[in-house]
């Protein structure tokens, strides 16, 4: 049975019929399971409220009322585990609290106000009586209403569907996005760390390397510049060389920051230049009336020389095009080839960790590689307009 976790929301159910099938069992026990789990949620928050509101007197009701909350958060993913498991549904998890991340007053106040956990709350206090009548009726049918029994447990179970989706999913829109954005913060941080541990390695090991050395040799040739002229001549000439090759890769290293020709004149001779480097002859088609916002531009920048590197790599092509066009709100990037295909964002490849990054900015990559070619990677970036 598939399950659609966007939405909250199970795929279409095979329809109740007299003979049971796998669906209509795990239902039944869903409906019989549901008394002892009722009744152990009722009490937690029995206890819970009566005590965070009958010590709110003193220093630690609140406390107590907060951590039980947190507590019902728990109690929550438990039952969208189960629903999850026996009723095919799923709902997406709510945005947590981080309680690490604030100090103590600050996470109180929040908890106290969470209306996540005050539903679930309200959820396991409604649900005593809805779990009496689903063992009830479950298990008194069992013994004289089977033939009925899968159309009884189909309308029963509907019901519970449907107090998990209203009880236990996050609350709106809002919240759903809310947790998205916090998930691609943590892509968007991961990320940078990366880039910013490239550019130090690649300083490091590449033009700061090779000023020390040039350092030393001019250090040498001025010891020999008085008894050996010819050999200090030597040395600089050497350090002269040295020179050229830091600056390249101080060029190439800037250039992998951000390059000059993107901020001077824009994607469409940016986008030139990284195609005359690659290994591919790559045809480049720019139709855009306007630029967009330097972060747009440079994130697009990027994506398509990632892309034009693999080809070069890895795709055993002959040919590519790049082509980028705005559609509505949206600067669309398309980029074929016609090598060997079998391209995937699966398995920690390098296209996974680019879909990711364009998903940190409510972004989207799709990839159509089958084996054997062609292969087309098509990307989609939020339009801003240039300030």
């Amino acid at each position: 049975m598939t399950i659609n976790s966007q939405r909250g929301e199970a795929a279409p159910l095979p329809p109740a019929r007299f003979a049971f099938d796998a669906v209509t069992w795990k239902e039944i026990a869903y409906l019989l399971a549901n008394l002892p789990m009722d009744i152990a949620g009722f009490v937690y928050v029995a206890v819970v409220l009566y005590l965070g509101v009958g010590l709110s007197v003193t220093v630690i009701g609140l406390p107590v009322l907060a951590l039980g909350l947190a507590g019902c958060r728990l109690l929550g993913r438990l039952e969208r585990i189960r629903a999850r498991g026996m009723l095919g549904l799923a709902v997406d998890e709510p945005r947590s609290l981080s309680p690490g991340r604030m100090g103590f007053f600050p996470w109180l106040w929040t908890s106290l106000k969470d209306p996540v956990g005050w539903r679930h709350a309200l959820y396991f206090f409604i649900r005593l009586p809805w779990g009496i009548v689903t063992f009830t009726i479950a298990l008194t049918s069992l013994f004289v209403a089977w033939p009925v029994l899968p159309f009884i447990a189909r309308g029963l179970a509907n019901a519970d569907r449907a107090m998990v989706r209203g009880l236990l999913s996050p609350s709106d829109e809002l919240e759903r996005r809310i947790a998205e954005l916090e998930s691609d913060r943590g892509t968007v941080v991961d990320t940078a760390a990366a880039d910013l541990r490239r550019i130090e390695r690649d300083l490091h090991d590449g033009a700061q390397a090779r000023l020390v050395a040039l350092a030393m040799d001019l250090g040498l040739a001025k010891e020999k510049l008085q008894e050996d002229p010819e050999a200090a001549a030597r040395m600089v000439g050497e350090a002269h060389g040295e020179v050229k090759l830091a600056l390249q890769e101080l060029r190439d290293l800037a250039r992998g920051i951000h390059p000059a020709v993107l901020t001077d004149r824009g994607l469409d001779a940016a986008l030139s230049s990284v195609a005359a480097r690659c290994t591919v002859p790559v045809q480049v088609q720019v139709d855009l009336a306007s630029r967009p916002a330097p972060a747009i531009e440079g994130i697009a920048y990027f994506t398509v020389s990632e892309l034009l590197q693999n080809i070069s790599k890895h795709s055993g092509a002959s040919r590519a095009t790049v082509d980028l066009w705005r559609s509505g709100d949206r600067l669309m990037i398309q980029v074929r080839d016609d090598g060997r295909g079998g391209a995937t964002t699966s398995g920690g490849s390098g296209l996974g960790g680019l879909a990711e990054r364009l998903g940190a900015v409510d972004g989207l990559l799709v990839v159509d590689s089958p084996a054997g070619g062609p292969t087309t990677v098509t990307a989609e970036l939020p339009w801003r307009d240039r300030a």
